[in-house]
């Protein structure tokens, strides 16, 4: 019995194969798109963006599924807001508060009712259609503007702080959107949902049961994995503090991201914040980037085209009117003109959470799904512009203060050296050189140190000195050496490399504020790194043992032998990554070095 070809069931597709192909056409566009945009300035994001278009069914059709993929990388946000509690202290975050609840308060009330204004005036939506549209506008990309902030340190900087603080509330406002979407809702399925009121406390319930948790029950876990001295253990625990966190939040129909950052805040002053903070990245980049392939993806290009007018000179609006409205808000609370300027256009744009917003709206029937995907290409179509108006924000938030006439480093004699940081650090390593008879170029940021230093006739030069542009007029490209004297943890090698690339011919050196530094900069050819306090503690080791009436010569022999063991220590880290490596050589009570010398402290 033959049995033809045609009568033969197909081979289904399995997951795996689905995963893969998908995979491997996802993460190639992107790989292409990105090292593209990178190579000419125009940021990852917007690379991220056009290859999902590319490859989306809008576009070639080469994968689908986007609505899927956007639910899954949101995580990455997640897992970004974590991240960026991890940098904030409880303290810091209460020294902020003026700047969170009053600055960020008015940027989302203001430009939330400016932008529904605008939308109900020029297309003759309905008030409810035009509120459900233009509050969601009113927030910024976090996604796009922290990582930028914190991968070059700008993020604890007063110009940081603000932008942080802006972006902070907006992420917080998510939770009365949602309520008044829900409240405008034209669906009876709606009707049964949480009134505002009890939405209210089940945030402020799950808030105080992720720091009870963070308090009571994360922190004697992650010091049993740190006795341990499993790594991996601590991406696990990572991780599941990051998604219990989000869970928790997403059950009570709240924001997964504000459950991640408040878990963040509640480990910022953790011992093994480093080691967290260090393994969760990857995660969060990878799923970041979905997040904007995905976002690419479900573009639709086919409203877009058909009102191609409507779209771009709307996003125009809002970049505009954000803009204006965010530079004006930040000159009332004590910026600078251009510094304000500058926060304006770094926050103009819409963001990742507008079209959570908008799929909210359509559900709730006051929008109709092109009025959804129209709206979404507005807001991708003004993130695609933050790549270009963060080149001009940069040069806005360094810009000299209204108030100081202070000289750039472009005035600056050319000399052997660039001593970037005039505090307490750099003032001696300058005294030493100009002591040798060096030329020696001072470069600092904060007006006070300088007009504190010129008291003392002593020339410093108004600057970033990690930017590239500022140390080329300083005149980089003839110096015999460039040392970064600043008290800046988050100087890592991604910052340096470029500088290195740049100036070959300079010695490089860098103050580091702790162990953990050098570890970020194991891979860069540096000249020096000289830990801050490292030499000070030992001069104080000293002068205490003397005090205690230890012999001279036994005092400089527990100084070398410290000194070796350190060094010991410093190399197995850098070796295996880790702060936990060579544990086993740290000095303890009843451990000491006469006892190792005798091969007998070992079980001390």
């Amino acid at each position: 019995m033959s049995v033809s070809a045609s009568s033969v069931p197909p081979v289904p597709v399995s997951a795996t194969d689905i995963l893969l192909s998908e995979g491997v056409i996802l993460l190639g566009a992107a790989v292409l798109f990105v090292m593209l945009f990178r190579r000419f300035g125009l940021g990852a994001v917007l690379g991220y963006l056009v290859a999902g278009a590319l490859v989306g069914p809008q576009g070639l059709g080469l994968v689908g599924g986007g609505e899927s993929k956007l639910a899954i990388a949101e995580i990455g946000i997640v897992l970004l807001l974590f991240l960026v509690g991890l940098e904030l202290h409880p303290a810091r975050l209460w020294r902020l508060k003026r700047d969170i609840f009053a600055l960020g308060l008015a940027q989302v009330v203001l430009c939330g009712c400016i932008l529904t204004a605008i939308i109900f005036y020029s297309t003759g939506f309905s008030w409810g259609a035009a509120i459900a549209l233009g509050l969601p506008l009113a927030l910024s990309s976090t996604a796009q503007v922290l990582p930028g902030l914190k991968s070059s340190g700008r993020i604890n900087s007063p110009f940081g702080e603000k932008v942080f603080s802006i972006l902070l509330f907006q992420d917080l406002s998510i939770v009365p959107l949602i309520t008044i979407v829900a409240a405008l809702s034209r669906n009876p399925a709606d009707a049964g949902g949480p009134p505002g009121w009890m939405m209210a406390g089940y945030t402020l319930a799950a808030i105080a049961g992720l720091v009870l948790a963070g308090r009571f029950i994360l922190r004697p876990l992650l010091g049993l994995v740190g006795r341990m001295g499993e790594r991996e253990m601590f991406v696990v625990v990572g991780l599941f503090t990051v998604l219990a966190a989000a869970a928790l939040m997403h059950s009570l129909h709240l924001s997964t991201a504000l459950g991640a950052f408040v878990a963040g805040v509640m480990l910022a002053d953790s011992p093994y914040r480093h080691e967290i903070e260090s393994d969760v990245e990857p995660f969060r980049s990878i799923l970041l980037g979905l997040f904007f392939l995905a976002v690419g993806m479900v573009l639709d290009l086919r409203a877009v085209a058909a009102n191609p007018l409507f779209v771009l000179s709307m996003a125009a609006i809002l970049v505009a009117t954000k803009a204006a409205i965010i530079a004006g808000l930040a000159r009332l609370f004590g910026m600078e003109w251009r510094p304000a300027l500058g926060a304006g256009l770094l926050l103009s744009q819409g963001g990742e959470f507008g079209f959570v917003l908008f799929t909210q709206a359509q559900n709730a029937l006051l929008i109709a799904p092109q009025a959804a995907s129209l709206f979404a290409a507005i807001v991708t179509f003004s993130m695609a512009t933050t790549p270009f108006l963060m080149l001009f924000a940069r040069r806005f938030e360094f810009a000299k203060p209204k108030d100081h006439d202070l000289p750039g480093p472009e005035d600056a004699p050319r000399g052997s050296a660039i001593i970037v940081g005039y505090g307490r650090f750099g003032q001696t390593v300058a005294q030493m050189l100009m002591g040798h008879g060096f030329g020696v170029t001072l470069i600092d940021k904060k007006p006070a140190q300088i007009e504190v230093s010129s008291r003392f006739d002593m020339k410093v030069y108004y600057g970033d000195g990690t930017r590239m542009d500022l140390l080329h007029r300083a005149g980089a490209d003839e110096a015999r050496l460039i040392a970064f004297c600043i008290d800046d943890p988050s100087l890592d090698s991604r910052a340096l490399q470029p500088i290195a690339q740049a100036f070959p011919q300079a010695a490089l050196m860098v103050r580091a504020f702790d162990r953990r530094q050098v570890l970020e900069l194991q891979d860069m050819d540096l000249a020096g790194i000289v830990r801050e306090v490292y030499e000070s503690a030992i001069c104080m080791g000293v002068q205490a043992m003397q005090s205690l009436g230890v012999p001279e010569e036994e005092v400089a022999e527990v100084e070398r032998q410290y000194r070796q063991n350190d060094a010991e220590r410093m190399a197995l880290q850098t070796e295996h990554g880790t702060l936990l490596a060579a544990k086993d050589l740290m000095y303890r009570p009843g451990k000491s070095m006469r006892l190792l010398s005798r091969g007998d402290g070992e079980k001390a």
